[in-house]
């Protein structure tokens, strides 16, 4: 048997509990509302800042729809046809126009800005204008990609993002703006950086209270806990806790003073108890050394009594087995009475007739006729006393296999319906004056090696038990005996439709001296002697199912050794 280990538990202080729930609460809520608060303010700069620049592409784009419509103004008022002097107004417009463009130095996120005009010969974009910010390089032209940009693309370091030109509802030209992300990115720096500030702080202020807040609740928790040591090690009962300051920590000291109490007039109680019940164990030692003498004598006679018993029962026992060997010897006997009854009767008969006819022959007047019926009439009284006489014979050897059977407790090879046919054969006597039926469900080529004569009795014993008990107030009842081999072992099932078992002695109906006869002939020990037939001498077992009013059924299981398939070979 393996020793059982108790499980290690992790545990931890109240103090230690407290302050890390409360730190871990307020960190988590710092942590995510400030976390919350940074994302949305980050989120509305990147919008104002996107916004922003929108508007400055709205206004470059106004400026140079004005500056297209003074180009082409000029043009119609000077009535210039030729495409070169056209394109040199607009190239003055254009220095005009960057001009304006140079005044947005003073924003320092653009770092550059591109007007495009559609021309109208050939509706390709061409450079109109351009801005790059002090200390950069030109920027690529964007005629392929300027189009896409009118949804602002966000990289890691720039915003890049044109507007449409419009004149006369009709697409003149685009604006390019490529911003510089540098003050998003100081900016969202700085409110990190002032965001983990104020967190540090925050937690510093939360981890002062929690420790204060820790004090307070386990001051008074310190307080209980050195009472109840003090309890627990010097079993000091008279000592109370103090009051405190928490309502429920001043009511958990009550409760505690309150079974300190109790358990101080307990342990008084108890040691009046202990003084009274040590004379009274003084009183009763007497008492119990007189009564153990008693006590010993009575279980001696008890157990003389018991040996006694043992031996009555087992005699009365074996009388029941005589007894039921003495019925059936009694009811062969007259059975046999009357087959030989009629073979005397018919040998006498015969002999008179003989002497008849030897007179008749003396006196030489026997006649062909009369000798002829005197051989007709021997011939029919022979017949009679040899059906008789074999009959008897009959019931005389299988009387004799059933007595042999009943006082063998032997282990031989029998056929079993001859068997169950022998049996009932012997209880002809009995069965005759009724009119109940007697079925038998057995193969006839069934043979098996077991004990017979435990079976002869339990058969007997079931019948008669049915005859007396189950069909008292029944004139024509039922009895079913059925037999089945399954591997090695073998099923009777034993059935009558009587008057059934009452549930008053149903679990008891296989103990000795049990009967619903009592004071009218019945014994109590047939189903007494069949269990212990079935569980000892057969190595079996016996299950019994009764309803009151709807009869009986037995079913006896017992090893066998099957040789009807030796028998068919």
């Amino acid at each position: 048997m393996t020793a059982v280990t108790p499980s290690t538990t992790r545990t931890s202080t109240i103090r230690s509990a407290l302050f890390t729930g409360v730190m871990t609460i307020c960190s988590l809520t710092i942590c995510v509302s400030m976390l919350v608060s940074t994302l949305q303010d980050i989120k509305q700069q990147r919008t104002a800042l996107l916004n922003e620049l929108e508007s400055y592409a709205s206004i470059i784009a106004f400026n140079a729809q004005s500056s297209f419509a003074e180009a082409e103004k000029t043009i119609l008022q000077a009535k210039v046809e030729f495409a070169d002097e056209q394109e040199n107004i607009f190239d003055d417009y254009a220095k005009l126009e960057e001009s304006r463009l140079r005044s947005f130095a003073a924003v320092p996120m653009f770092h550059h800005i591109h007007i495009y005009r559609l021309a109208p010969q050939t509706d390709n974009l061409q450079l109109y204008s351009i801005y790059n910010a002090r200390g950069l390089g030109p920027y690529p032209a964007q005629f392929d990609k300027v189009a896409s940009y009118t949804k602002p693309q966000l990289s890691n370091n720039y915003i890049e993002l044109s507007q449409e030109i419009l004149q006369n509802d009709q697409l003149a030209g685009y604006v390019f703006i490529r911003a510089s992300q540098q003050e998003l990115k100081n900016y969202i720096q700085n409110r990190i950086l002032f965001d983990l500030f104020i967190i540090i702080c925050a937690l510093l202020v939360v981890y002062l209270l929690t420790r204060k807040l820790e004090q307070k609740f386990t001051a008074p928790i310190n307080q209980l806990l050195q009472l109840v040591q003090k309890v627990a090690k010097d079993k000091d009962y008279q000592v109370r806790a103090p009051q405190s300051s928490i309502e429920e920590f001043n009511k958990l000291g009550k409760a505690l003073n309150t079974m300190l109490d109790k358990i101080e007039r307990q342990l008084i109680q108890q040691k009046q108890s202990e003084t009274e019940i040590r004379e009274l164990y003084q009183g009763l030692e007497h008492k119990v050394s007189e009564r153990t003498l008693a006590l010993k004598t009575s279980n001696q006679e008890l157990l003389n009594t018991l040996a006694t018993l043992h031996q009555y029962q087992n005699q009365i026992v074996e009388t029941e087995k005589m007894a039921s060997l003495g019925q059936m010897v009694a009811g062969v006997a007259h059975e046999v009475n009357t087959p030989i009854g009629l073979g005397v009767t018919a040998s006498t008969l015969l002999q008179d007739k003989l002497t008849d006819i030897q007179r008749a022959f003396t006196e030489k007047k026997l006649t062909s006729s009369q000798l002829e019926r005197f051989l007709t009439e021997s011939k029919e009284n022979l017949g009679i006393i040899y059906r008789n006489l074999d009959r008897a014979a009959s019931l005389i050897s299988s009387f004799k296999q059933v007595a042999v059977d009943q006082s063998n407790d032997s282990q031989r090879s029998f056929n079993m319906a001859q068997l169950i046919n022998e049996v009932l054969l012997s209880l002809r006597p009995n069965l005759k004056k009724t009119r109940h039926q007697l079925l038998v469900n057995c193969p006839a080529d069934l043979v098996i090696e077991s004990k017979p004569g435990p079976i002869n009795q339990i058969l007997i014993n079931l019948v008669m038990n049915s005859l007396i008990h189950a069909f008292a107030d029944n004139d024509q009842g039922e009895i079913n005996i059925s037999v089945a081999i399954s591997g090695t072992r073998c099923q009777l099932m034993y059935r009558d439709n009587g008057s059934g078992v009452p549930e008053t002695i149903k679990k008891r109906i296989f103990d000795p001296f049990v009967t619903t006869k009592r004071g009218e002939g019945g014994s109590g020990l047939g189903l007494h002697l069949v269990y212990n037939l079935v569980t000892q001498a057969l190595n079996g077992k016996i299950i019994f199912n009764s309803t009151l009013g709807h009869g009986v059924e037995i079913l006896i299981d017992f090893p066998v050794i099957n040789n009807s398939h030796q028998q068919r070979n």
